[in-house]
């Protein structure tokens, strides 16, 4: 059982962040945005010039879920030494995996991700909402802490608390009706301040056992490990960056343009009542 909890893009992201046993931030976000980027046709050189994006309405999803994911990496990693931070942390046989792992005094916390671009969120003791629709989120995140904990606990010999974090990233706002009792849901903004100051559960020996015990591969899967390809979706990133900054040049153009339009046309305007 876990223990319970108290109560728009930017232009450049994070760089990929490797996690402590070999695994990278986003990694399975990264190589399924890849795969359907890879049906896409490349740009034309109209496309280009105007700053069309690379993406497809299928890719872009998993694009901006790995941004998210690498941000929340990037503020988790600068927790401090006293932390041991993961990402992509696999878990089982079927190719799942948890958005980020953290273990610290308080204990082991499990954190999924949720990118949800310039949404409404609301959240109460049982529901989770964007823009008014009810999700899976805490229904999700609860399963990977409590599959964690009895992971980790078999591995241990003894019982160790687990709580479930939801990040959240990207929202417009962020309603707090009520937390539910076993999931924290925060913006990230607030997570590492969260994290740190939750009250210590663990002491330094049991935290190191922990700690060690969550970098051995073996303690989460079987599996072999996959490698991801980060210099693939860097790549795709630099090029969906640089659309962007194509149309922002075209859009700043076109608003002189229109500004000049018009101050010519006041001008013209009063001289002709200057010279009536």
């Amino acid at each position: 059982m876990t223990s319970e909890l108290p109560p728009q893009l930017p232009l450049d992201s994070p760089a990929p962040t490797s996690s402590t046993f070999g695994t990278v931030a986003a990694a399975s976000v990264m190589a399924e945005c890849l795969r359907v980027q890879a049906d896409v046709p490349p740009r034309g050189a109209v496309a280009r010039r105007f700053g069309r994006s690379p993406l497809s309405d299928e890719s872009r999803p998993w694009y901006v879920g790995a941004l998210g994911e690498l941000d929340v990496a990037s503020r988790l990693d600068s927790l401090g030494d006293e932390w041991t931070v993961l990402h992509s942390v696999p878990i089982g046989t079927r190719g799942s995996d948890i958005d980020h792992v953290v273990v610290g005094t308080a204990g082991v916390f499990t954190i999924n991700t949720k990118f949800h671009e310039d949404a409404r969120v609301w959240v109460g003791s049982r529901r989770l909402l964007v823009n008014g629709q009810a999700t899976d989120h805490l229904r999700n995140t609860r399963y990977e802490a409590t599959r964690t904990q009895k992971l980790l606990s078999a591995a241990a010999a003894t019982d160790v608390p687990v709580g479930g974090v939801i990040a959240i990233v990207g929202a417009k706002q962020i309603t707090i009706r009520e937390q539910p009792a076993d999931i924290a849901v925060l913006d990230i903004a607030r997570l590492t301040r969260w994290l740190k100051k939750q009250k210590p559960r663990l002491d330094e020996s049991q935290t190191a056992a922990l700690s060690t015990l969550v970098r051995d591969a073996a303690t989460w899967t079987s599996e072999p490990k996959h490698e991801t390809d980060v210099s693939g979706f860097d790549a795709l990133h630099r090029e969906v960056v640089g659309a962007k900054r194509v149309r922002m040049i075209w859009g700043g153009a076109l608003l002189i343009a229109i500004l000049g339009v018009s101050v010519q046309m006041a001008l013209d305007y009063f001289g002709r009542l200057l010279g009536g």
